[in-house]
């Protein structure tokens, strides 16, 4: 009974155990934002950014892998707390917002076999490479009915057609242009990108999750204060 007792308090003493906070990823992410093996996330800016905003909120990372169609749905519900890298014009529904923490650049590319674009508006009319399911709410503004989407299950699917003459235009992030030439894996020969639009992306938060969107902006303020934020976005430029 002694023995039992002295191995009672012992655990008591413990420190309690830190609390999960589970981050969505979306099935169709690519490098440098997401590496999967088969359906687990093991590597990539976002499982960097989660790890590190988890330890900031002394909580403990997990990672749900799903198709886009079902992430809104599990946020919604709270069986996922975050999602991040994302803009409220990106993403509908009804989610708490972080503070803006992580620079992104939405480019397009074009074939060196097409004309240059200068501006958005040289492209009307001509098929863009998309990804299913993605808003573009800067190109629908700026070609109205001029943005022909040419959708693909991911980018790289666009950029393979674009680099066999099937397609002259994709868009994508500046991430993922950088990350490919860095990798020597741009399999195209393309112009100068034309920048689309520069965003400061966000985590959207669950409205029925375990963490709060006041919990999320403090460990974002500390993530910046550290210096972490930039630290991992430099190791895939």
């Amino acid at each position: 009974m002694l023995r039992t007792f002295s191995f009672l308090l012992a655990l008591a003493a413990l420190p309690a155990r830190a609390a999960d906070i589970t981050f969505l990823v979306d099935t169709g992410t690519e490098m440098p934002m997401a590496r999967f093996q088969g359906w687990q996330l093991v590597g990539g800016i976002q499982y960097d950014l989660g790890l590190a905003l988890a330890k900031a909120m002394g909580r403990d990372a997990k990672f749900e892998i799903l198709p886009r169609q079902r992430m809104l749905n599990a946020l919604e519900k709270g069986t996922a707390d975050v999602i991040c890298n994302y803009m409220p014009q990106w993403l509908s529904g009804p989610f708490g917002w972080s503070q803006p923490f992580l620079p992104t650049v939405e480019v397009l590319l074009t074939s060196i076999e097409a004309e240059r674009p200068r501006k958005l508006s040289d492209v009307t009319g001509q098929p863009i490479g998309t990804v299913l399911g993605y808003k573009y709410p800067e190109l629908e503004k700026a070609l109205g009915d001029g943005f022909i989407r040419d959708n693909g299950p991911t980018t790289d699917a666009s950029l393979r057609k674009l680099a066999v003459g099937r397609m002259r235009h994709v868009v994508t992030s500046e991430y993922i242009y950088h990350y490919r030439l860095k990798q020597g894996d741009m399999p195209m020969a393309v112009h100068e990108p034309l920048v689309i639009k520069r965003h400061v992306t966000q985590c959207a938060v669950s409205p029925n999750g375990r963490v709060k969107v006041a919990e999320v902006n403090a460990g974002i303020a500390q993530m910046q204060r550290s210096g972490a934020v930039a630290e991992i976005v430099a190791r895939y430029r």
